[in-house]
């Protein structure tokens, strides 16, 4: 009789758990059908009436072409997108096609911000700067872009709306030991592009997936509707974490990704599945389907259950056991399943959001082209990305863009190596086409 009740308990359980875990699921359709609503959304962003009130931003980087292998040369990047502050010396050698980092120094921010001094060599030259800024601007120029807000916790007064090349250059000067040429300023989507396109030319989209998500792309100059009259391409930043903030995913989202939602920092930024599993694991305690209704101070704390938790625990039933120890739960063998369960559905659903985000720029390259079959690489970084098997995410954008055929390249350092490059493809242009990039008729904005 015994065995009966447990049976008739565990099935009773089950129902429980999968209420839960298919909130969490989506299906092909549903995948389609995201990728249809942002393909709208990136349209509303490139339009030049539309825009302003574009929940995806699609900003102009005024980035106009991929590396072609002959860049070379001695740069400075900068790269203020966190706590810290780095100065790097980079330097770009066409015959081994390689981007070394020469030399770099990390200046945690609320120091005296300096520019390293570690380059005594460079002194008396003057080199052209990348300046990687990660955060939202509105960018009128290669060299000229407004700081719309900051974010990050960062709030320096008299910032916000003024051009922070122009600031940059007014700081470097009033300290009067070096000069600095031709300033690119970068996003960190196109430095990871940039850095992972001087080894595969191939590369036309970058991506992260970190925090928050984002990606840019190589779009034809004669859709981006907001600057006129110019051939060729230029790097969109799609700024896709804005995707949904109108209410187009509405649908979609659960209790749990509302609730992570209000109380993040960074509100709209839709993946910070830690924060989902965890309340997932609360209210599973909560309706006694977990630890035996129990849920350590631990649990109950946010920010205590770590973002890499979820691939350790996917990785080995060993693992999960482990980690429920260290977050002083009573788990027995079923409870360890069932997390891995939840981790396993929360990341997948995540990884299969990023497919559909990325099939549309995928297949809207192709079709952009006019090409059956597109062959392209993707240049990915963040921390999420880094940590998490890559597995779900590629196998889901072959469903979701069948006629392409994608690559994933990790970046190694895009925000120094990329910005680099990025004024180095800038300088091989002006070279190239000098009467091109210097009428301003170019950069009519707006």
């Amino acid at each position: 009789g015994h065995y009966k009740t447990r049976a008739a308990e565990a099935s009773s359980e089950e129902l429980g758990v999968e209420k839960y875990l298919q909130l969490f699921q989506l299906s092909p359709e549903m995948l389609q059908e995201v990728s249809a609503r942002l393909r709208k959304d990136l349209l509303r962003g490139l339009g030049k009436h539309s825009h302003h009130k574009a929940p995806v931003k699609m900003l102009p980087t005024f980035v106009r072409a991929t590396p072609d292998g002959t860049e070379k040369g001695d740069f400075l990047a900068l790269d203020l997108g966190g706590t810290n502050f780095r100065v790097l010396h980079v330097r770009v050698e066409e015959e081994a096609q390689k981007v070394l980092k020469m030399d770099s120094q990390i200046c945690a921010i609320p120091q005296e911000m300096m520019l390293g001094t570690g380059e005594q060599n460079l002194k008396g030259k003057t080199l052209p700067l990348g300046f990687t800024f990660s955060f939202p601007c509105e960018q009128l120029e290669i060299d000229k872009s407004i700081l719309i807000r900051w974010t990050k916790g960062f709030n320096c007064s008299g910032v916000e709306g003024k051009d922070v090349v122009q600031l940059l250059k007014e700081a470097i000067h009033r300290r009067g030991d070096y000069d600095i040429g031709s300033v690119a300023m970068v996003n960190d989507t196109v430095g990871t592009m940039m850095s992972c396109g001087y080894r595969d030319q191939s590369c036309e989209i970058g991506m992260i997936i970190g925090t928050g998500t984002n990606a840019c792309y190589m779009e034809e100059m004669k859709n981006v509707k907001r600057i006129e009259g110019a051939d060729g391409r230029m790097c969109i930043n799609t700024e896709w974490g804005g995707f949904g903030d109108d209410g187009s995913l509405d649908d979609i989202l659960t209790e749990f990704d509302v609730e992570v939602d209000k109380t993040s920092i960074n509100p709209g930024q839709k993946l910070e599945t830690d924060k989902i599993v965890r309340l997932v694991l609360v209210k599973m305690t909560k309706d006694k389907l977990l630890f035996k209704g129990q849920i350590s101070e631990t649990l109950g704390t946010p920010g205590q259950f770590e973002t890499k938790f979820i691939s350790e625990i996917e990785d080995g039933l060993e693992n999960a056991k482990k980690i429920l120890t260290e977050l002083g739960l009573d788990w027995d063998p079923v409870d360890a399943c069932v997390v891995r369960l939840v981790c396993d559905t929360i990341s997948s659903r995540s990884a299969r959001l990023c497919a559909a985000a990325l099939a549309t720029l995928v297949n809207r390259i192709r079709n952009n082209r006019k090409l059956d079959h597109l062959k392209t690489t993707v240049g990915v970084d963040g921390t999420v990305y880094r940590k998490h098997p890559t597995s779900k995410l590629q196998k889901a954008v072959r469903l979701l863009a069948p006629q392409c055929d994608i690559t994933f390249l990790v970046s190694e350092d895009g925000s120094g190596k990329g910005a680099a490059m990025v004024t180095a493809v800038a300088q091989r242009l002006a070279h190239q086409f000098p009467v091109i990039l210097n009428s301003s008729d170019l950069f009519v904005s707006k």
